[in-house]
């Protein structure tokens, strides 16, 4: 399993790309693997408000339905439109071509309560 160290990372299971002011969110590889074959993803409107650590959508697996937690506070920028007919990009590539969204930060603090990616690989351990 992969676990970028220029990204960060949730205890549920997402990762974050910070580039300006700007967050691009995923789940994990090990997310993806645990779901199984994901089927389909909710995702929020564009500028729709994310707060850290609330539901902004579902991901739907053949096994399982789980929520999607936003790891920053801050508007919807961009929402990845390809997830819509091909979910399976997030089996595939869930670290580029599986991203789900991406947030403008309202709150850079709020960086500090994520994981490295050491500390997400000795959590999910």
């Amino acid at each position: 399993m992969k676990f970028p160290a220029d990204l960060l990372y949730t205890k549920e299971h997402e990762w974050v790309r910070i580039e300006g002011g700007v967050a691009t969110i995923g789940i994990t590889d090990y997310a993806q693997s645990e779901l199984g074959d994901i089927v389909f993803v909710e995702l929020p409107d564009v500028n729709a408000a994310a707060t850290q650590m609330q539901p902004f959508g579902t991901i739907e697996a053949v096994k399982t339905v789980s929520e999607l937690f936003a790891p920053l506070s801050g508007t919807i920028t961009e929402v990845n439109a390809k997830l819509a007919d091909q979910a399976e990009l997030i089996n595939q590539d869930p670290y580029g071509e599986g991203w789900l969204i991406k947030i403008k930060l309202s709150n850079r603090e709020e960086v500090g309560n994520l994981l490295s990616a050491e500390d997400y690989q000795k959590e999910i351990a």
